[in-house]
C-alpha cells in the first residue's frame, strides 16, 4: 500500500487536509494548501525551490514537476503531486508520478492546441490507479494552456465527479469570477493559480465559506469540525443579514410612512409562515421572535442612517 492516504473514492487526504465526501470546500493555493509549479527551463531540478517552500509552509504542499528529474524532489518535500495537463496525456508520466506514493491531482486542459476529452482524462485516472495509487483528485482546468488563464468546464467537472466518485477541484487560475459557480456546481475544492491576485484568493475563500454554507449541508464528526461548520453558516448569515438590512432601508425610503410607524404586521406574519415552510424544525413559533429582532434591527439602522444623512 502506498503512503498516499486514500480514505475512499469520495475523500482523499493530502497532508492534514481531507478533500471530498461532503466535507468543507477547500482552497488549494490559499489558506488550506499551497502548490508550486516547477518551470522546465533547462536548469537543475528545483530541489532548493521546493525545500524553501516546504520550510516556509507547515500545511499541505503540492508540487507540479516540470520533468521526470523533479520527481525525487517532489517525493522528498511534497504532500501531493500535481500532474499538469501535458503530463496527464502521457501514460508513462502519469504512472511515474503515481509511483511516488503521494496523492495525485490530475489536471485536464490543453495539450498541443487541443483540449483533452473527458475520456482521455479518465484514462489518466486508470493509469494512476494501475500503479496501486487510488488517492486521486481530479482538477478541471478548462480549455486553456496556462492555469492562470483557466476557464473550467463546470458541466464536465460534474460529469467526472459522477463517473468516478472521486473528489474534484475547479481550477480558477488567477480569476476568482467563477468561484461561486464552481462551488454551486459541486466542486470539492478550488485551485487558485500560484501568484494569483489577492482578489482572486478572496473570491475563492468567500465562495468556499458563504456559498458552500448555503448549498452544502454538513454532518461534522468532531467538536472542532462542528464549530467550523457553524462559523461558515454564521458567515453566510451575516452576509444575508447585511443584504437584508440594505433592502429594508431601501423600502423605508419608498414607503409613504416609514420606520416603526409603518410596520406591516400582517406582511411580517406571512413572512414568518413562508420561512417556517423552509425551516420546519424551527417553525413559526421560534422564527417569529428571531425575525422580529431582525426587522427591528433593520428599522433602527434605517433611522440612524436617515438621521445621519439629515445632520449632514
Amino acid at each position: 500500500m502506498t503512503k498516499a492516504a486514500q480514505l475512499d473514492r469520495d475523500a482523499v487526504r493530502i497532508g492534514d487536509l481531507v478533500i471530498g465526501d461532503g466535507l468543507p470546500v477547500v482552497v488549494v493555493g490559499g489558506q488550506d494548501a499551497r502548490w508550486l509549479r516547477l518551470r522546465g527551463d533547462g536548469g537543475p531540478p528545483g530541489d532548493g525551490t521546493v525545500a524553501e517552500a516546504r520550510a516556509s509552509w507547515a500545511g499541505p504542499l503540492l508540487v507540479e514537476p516540470a520533468s521526470v528529474a523533479d520527481l525525487p524532489t517532489v517525493a522528498r518535500h511534497a504532500d501531493g503531486v500535481v500532474v499538469g495537463a501535458a503530463w496527464a496525456c502521457d501514460p508513462g508520466l502519469v504512472r511515474a508520478a503515481a509511483r511516488l506514493g503521494l496523492p495525485v491531482v490530475l489536471q485536464r486542459g490543453v495539450v498541443g492546441g487541443r483540449t483533452a476529452t473527458l475520456e482521455e482524462w479518465l484514462t489518466a485516472v486508470d493509469d494512476c490507479a494501475a500503479e496501486d495509487n487510488e488517492a486521486i483528485v481530479l482538477c478541471e482546468s478548462g480549455g486553456r494552456a496556462e492555469p492562470e488563464d483557466a476557464a473550467p468546464d463546470l458541466g464536465l467537472m460534474r460529469a467526472a465527479r459522477e463517473r468516478t466518485g472521486r473528489p474534484v477541484l475547479a481550477g480558477l487560475g488567477g480569476d476568482g469570477a467563477l468561484a461561486d459557480a464552481a462551488v454551486a456546481a459541486g466542486a470539492d475544492g478550488l485551485l487558485v493559480g500560484p501568484g494569483a491576485p489577492v482578489r482572486a484568493l478572496a473570491a475563492a475563500h468567500e465562495a468556499a465559506t458563504v456559498v458552500a454554507a448555503i448549498l452544502r449541508p454538513e454532518v461534522p464528526e468532531t467538536l472542532d469540525a462542528a464549530r467550523g461548520a457553524i462559523d461558515r453558516v454564521d458567515a453566510a448569515l451575516a452576509t444575508l443579514l447585511e443584504r437584508r438590512a440594505g433592502l429594508a432601508g431601501r423600502i423605508q425610503r419608498l414607503k409613504p410612512v416609514g420606520g416603526f410607524r409603518g410596520r406591516d404586521m400582517e406582511r411580517e406574519r406571512r413572512l414568518v409562515t413562508a420561512m417556517a415552510r423552509r425551516a420546519p424544525s424551527l417553525g413559526a413559533g421560534l422564527l417569529a421572535p428571531i425575525m422580529n429582532a431582525v426587522i427591528e434591527a433593520g428599522l433602527r439602522l434605517s433611522e440612524e442612517t436617515r438621521d445621519g444623512e439629515e445632520r449632514r
